[in-house]
């Protein structure tokens, strides 16, 4: 595990559709989960509030690589 930090931020909403690329229906009711030391940690809070939410299909939630956004040339130290 390496010492650099690496921000990760989880957010979810309602989709407006299945199809295509995501596209929230209300950016007013955005779920900003929380921001996240680790991949491994925004995991755990992804995968908490998916299964929270299984019982609608437009729900999703996010990881998304903010370290990515803020340093684009930074590697991560994990695989997808």
């Amino acid at each position: 595990m390496s010492d650099k930090q690496l921000l990760h931020l989880v957010i979810g909403g309602e989709l407006k559709s299945l199809e295509g690329k995501p596209e929230f229906r209300d950016l007013n009711r955005i779920d900003l989960v929380g921001a996240f030391p680790s991949y491994e940690d925004a995991v755990r809070a992804w995968r908490a509030k998916a299964q929270e939410t299984v019982d609608n299909a437009l729900m999703r939630y996010f990881i998304i690589h903010a370290h990515r956004l803020l340093d684009p040339d930074a590697q991560d130290d994990h695989e997808h």
